[in-house]
């Protein structure tokens, strides 16, 4: 039965910049059970400067001696790298995504390798340039929207459906607020965009995490809407599932002792299986919103339910009254329902005691 959670397995830049342990990075999504496995793509020359600090987290994995744009140059793949990688997955039955950082990688994922989904991550939502490619290519687009206010969210929107729908015009921002507001353009980020919610932050504490932005997020802009959850362990990215998320998002790794920005706050292998289990089970659990009895639980019925029954002997012509009427297991006879019915009336029969009406 097909699944209507998206599960995106992040192996993000955990490979190290080994080609090799990008594959082992697909194997394990691949045995774990996950949709798809999530690269990253771009030349860190044209997305960091050489003035760009380390965030906080980066300091502490992987030291202050080098620059952010060092660091990141040391763990990027080269474009060639990515085609291998795609052809990798298809052969593994899990599906290949990548997200762009800078214009060139946008071209290279959309045009020259042809995937049908892009996704942006939350430094992106204030990168026009960027978003208005990414929705020129014409592709669906998952949208991370962590550091982010409701307004910087409609901003994004607006220029990824001026981009959708005037993919050959001289963009402004003006443009993409009057697109947004139309009709044509709200039809249009529905069929191509999902958001997800996201707390910018590695590892996530569980204070900030805030899961009820996802119903926010879905109430403003009436799109689907999922998490990236940057949260340690699985419990977080569970909960989301249940409250209604159709993707979940989460990194994982080969193994957390391994040197790099991102290891420390990823699943190591047996982590994301058990995420993935622990997603379907969700998913199989949430069914319908009427409330009837379930199939499994109808054979239940008559042992967990009671009947009316007497509490002691009773001689027909005698008043059935609560000292000689009780309630007991199994539901097989009266129900308990009609008790109050029975009280007063007069037996036209003798009972034993623990005898069904």
């Amino acid at each position: 039965m097909k699944k209507n959670i998206l599960i995106i397995a992040e192996a993000g830049v955990n490979h190290n910049g080994s080609l090799n342990k990008a594959k082992e990075l697909i194997d394990i999504a691949e045995e774990a059970g996950a949709d798809m496995v999530k690269f990253q793509t771009g030349d860190p020359k044209n997305v960091i400067s050489h003035h760009a600090p380390k965030a906080e987290y980066q300091n502490k994995t992987t030291g202050s001696e080098e620059s952010q744009l060092e660091m990141v140059k040391k763990i990027a793949l080269k474009d060639e790298d990515f085609f291998i990688l795609k052809e990798y997955c298809q052969n593994k039955n899990v599906t290949f995504l990548s997200t762009p950082f800078d214009l060139n990688s946008v071209d290279l994922l959309a045009k020259k390798m042809n995937l049908p989904l892009l996704k942006l991550s939350s430094g992106e939502i204030t990168n026009a340039p960027l978003l208005y490619r990414a929705a020129q290519s014409g592709k669906k687009i998952i949208l991370s929207t962590g550091m982010s206010t409701l307004g910087e969210v409609e901003t994004a929107l607006g220029i990824l459906s001026l981009g959708y729908l005037f993919p050959k015009m001289d963009p402004s921002i003006t443009k993409s607020k009057e697109v947004f507001c139309s009709e044509e353009g709200q039809n249009i980020l529905q069929e191509k965009v999902i958001l997800l919610h996201c707390t910018t932050e590695y590892p996530a504490p569980y204070k900030s995490v805030n899961l009820k932005m996802m119903d926010t997020l879905k109430n403003a802009f009436d799109l689907p809407v999922g998490l990236s959850d940057h949260t340690l362990g699985i419990a977080i990215s569970i909960a989301a599932a249940a409250r209604g998320a159709i993707v979940i998002e989460k990194h994982f790794t080969i193994s957390r002792n391994m040197a790099g920005p991102d290891h420390k706050a990823s699943l190591e292998p047996s982590e994301l299986k058990e995420l993935v289990k622990s997603i379907r089970a969700v998913e199989d659990s949430l069914g319908e919103r009427v409330k009837i009895p379930a199939i499994s639980e109808k054979k239940n019925i008559p042992i967990a339910r009671r009947s009316i029954i007497t509490a002691k002997k009773i001689k027909k012509g005698e008043k059935f009254t609560p000292q000689n009427l009780t309630t007991k297991r199994p539901a097989t006879g009266k129900t308990p329902l009609q008790y109050w019915e029975w009280i007063g009336r007069i037996s036209t029969s003798n009972y034993d005691e623990d005898e069904l009406l």
